[in-house]
């Protein structure tokens, strides 16, 4: 490696704002997030679907008037 042209790592802790922390290296000094993969409700299971617009059920009567497309024969040359 060239000397001089890369960026300085340092060992720091990343806190959350749920209280983890996480060891890693970094060109940061110090780094706090506000959320995490222990209190993000994706990772932790608790993420829930929610249709506050009802879009699926307006999605479905849209399209269920919808008449399906005809598809015309190709005729080959003979």
């Amino acid at each position: 490696m060239k000397e001089g042209i890369h960026p300085e790592y340092f060992e720091i802790t990343v806190r959350c704002a749920c209280g983890s922390e996480v060891q890693t290296r970094t060109t940061l000094k110090d780094l706090h997030v506000e959320i995490c993969s222990q209190c993000h409700p994706f990772f932790t299971g608790k993420q829930k679907l929610m249709d506050t617009a009802g879009r699926i059920e307006k999605f479905r009567r849209k399209y269920a008037k919808a008449k399906p497309a005809v598809v015309a024969e190709a005729t080959s040359p003979q």
